[in-house]
């Protein structure tokens, strides 16, 4: 699975809050606060992009990939 870590990353840059996102990157507000709290789908590469530029970071800082654990199909 895909973990969103904008939240940290915000958290890490002076506890930086959605509506200032806003004003750094142009992005909608809601999208911001679904990304935020990790209940997206999927995320555009412009948007990556954006937040990338706003937060001076790469795409590893926002996105980490998680190997999950599902009984005994768990990987070792």
């Amino acid at each position: 699975m895909i973990k969103i870590k904008l939240d940290e990353l915000m958290f890490r840059n002076g506890k930086v809050k959605v509506p200032k996102v806003v004003e750094m990157t142009g992005l909608n507000r809601n999208t911001l606060y679904a990304l935020e709290r990790g209940e997206v789908r999927r995320i555009d590469v412009e948007t990556l992009e954006k937040l990338c530029v706003a937060f001076n970071c790469s795409v590893g800082d926002i996105l980490e990939y998680v190997e999950e654990k599902n009984g005994d199909n768990a990987a070792v």
